[in-house]
């Protein structure tokens, strides 16, 4: 047991898998004393399997930004509060700290331990740094939370917002003796038999290394084009951080203030950094929403959809999963999802829309097939972003706004070429028939026919959101 004078802080890593920016991590580097810093692999909390991928690389990474600093990770498997007791115990650390999470089973957790510890005299400091604005900071003019984007967004607008990210500690102080930690290996996190990811790594590159570069590549040249090709698959327009800022290895803070000191150095870029920044508050807002209202995670924002007629189709269910319905921007998203563990956003709302308009089937299946097979699945995104597609969420869009899958890709793909890289089985096609392919007078053999009519289709979505407004 550790002298009075030299007993440790523990540091509970979570979604914050980085020691830049980390404001819990800063806070026990200043107290001068010896940090233990833990990642605990929570089982009450299902990951999905692309992310667990993820999640392995990251703490690889953490691990070396750690040991980089004089200290190293410590791995283990279980309930935290249980978990952080034995840790306690063993090594008579005299603080907690850890950063906020907003997904209801955290929010209980956080609850759990904060009372725990203060019985026991231990203190228990919970610290932000996973958004630009903590949820129950924005309300409006009656106090309440938003329902609605474009006034959370202004209200947002006109709060002051600290953008200077703190820096990684020199140094950190070891204790005497380390607890006992797992081996990564032994979790298991990646997948072997099938290796179903094998080509994850050739697209991402988990930890906080790849993560600036990525930021650094969007802010010296793809920034300037974002509002004009954001929404293009078939352009390399986006900034592809969202799986970096779900895991915490880049903090929000970090990407408002490299793209503001762009916004200002260049005027050229200022259209698509504000652009950029609006998206980046819909984040913001999807945690304001799960934060105020958690059932959003399972269960319908608008309580009229509970008697929603949803089709159970498990043929139909299972051609959008693997990208074979007929409709080639609609497979394209979702074979790209298959191969990368990542889809463009705009396709997102194109497949979700298909699947709960078209096929009539829950959004619930789509976003339980989202949050196993991306490595940016976020709860608070993933909840409120398939609501809002489906019409049943909070700012939702209106029922009868069903996307025409055949003119969203000649929209936003016009040349195919998203298509032509995903579907290769159409790829000698004309960029007539690309997006309609049954068109062609030539058998497309292995393509599949349309698996539902576009337009009977969206008539029979018409008269089932209908029959829950009578």
């Amino acid at each position: 047991m550790p002298s009075l004078f030299n007993r440790p802080i523990v540091v509970w890593f979570r979604n914050d898998l980085r020691i830049n920016d980390h404001p819990a991590l800063h806070a026990a580097f200043k107290k001068n004393a010896p940090v233990i810093p833990i990642y605990i692999l929570n089982q009450e909390f299902k990951i999905g399997s692309a992310s667990l991928w993820w999640l392995e690389g990251s703490l690889v990474a953490l691990r070396k930004s750690l040991e980089s600093i004089n200290s190293r990770l410590i791995l283990r498997r279980g309930e935290p509060l249980e978990v952080l007791h034995n840790i306690i115990k063993c090594s008579g650390a005299k603080a907690i700290y850890f950063s906020r999470c907003y997904e209801p089973t955290f929010v209980e957790q956080e609850k759990n331990l904060a009372k725990f510890l203060n019985k026991k005299n231990i203190e228990c400091r919970r610290f932000s740094g996973s958004l630009l604005i903590e949820p129950e900071m924005v309300k409006s003019k009656t106090g309440n939370a938003f329902k609605v984007f474009t006034p959370f967004y202004n209200a947002c607008l006109n709060m002051e917002i600290i953008n200077e990210p703190i820096p990684a500690p020199r140094i950190l102080l070891s204790p005497d003796e380390w607890p006992k930690s797992d081996k990564l290996e032994s979790w298991r996190l990646r997948p072997s038999q099938p290796n179903w990811a094998a080509e994850f790594s050739r697209y991402w590159s988990p930890g906080s290394i790849g993560a600036q570069s990525r930021l650094k590549d969007f802010i010296s040249g793809k920034i300037y084009n974002y509002d004009k090709y954001r929404d293009r698959p078939d352009r390399n327009g986006t900034s592809t951080l969202s799986p970096y800022l779900h895991f915490g290895e880049l903090s929000p803070r970090e990407v408002y203030n490299n793209v503001c000191s762009a916004n200002i150095l260049d005027n050229n870029c200022s259209l698509g950094g504000k652009a950029y920044l609006r998206e980046l508050f819909w984040r913001e807002f999807s945690y304001h929403l799960l934060y105020h209202w958690p059932k959003i995670a399972g269960s319908n924002f608008k309580n009229s959809f509970d008697i929603f007629p949803w089709r159970d189709d498990e043929e139909c269910f299972h051609a959008w999963k693997v990208g074979m319905t007929g409709y080639p921007i609609v497979d394209a998203g979702m074979r790209q999802l298959w191969k990368t563990g990542w889809m463009h956003n705009r396709v997102r709302m194109i497949v979700a829309s298909f699947l709960t308009k078209h096929l009539l089937i829950s959004w619930e299946k789509g976003a339980s097939w989202f949050w196993d097979t991306l490595v940016d699945a976020d709860l608070a995104n993933n909840s409120a972003s398939w609501q809002w597609v489906a019409g049943c969420g909070a700012d939702a869009a209106p029922y009868f706004r069903i996307f025409n899958p055949i003119i969203q890709g000649e929209k936003f793909d016009p040349e195919g070429d998203y298509v032509r890289e995903w579907v290769p089985e159409i790829c000698r096609l004309s960029n007539k028939f690309i997006h309609r392919p049954w068109e062609n007078p030539i058998p497309l053999g292995n393509y599949p026919e349309p698996i539902v009519d576009h337009r009977v289709a969206r008539q029979r979505a018409l008269n089932a959101y209908q029959s829950i407004k009578r």
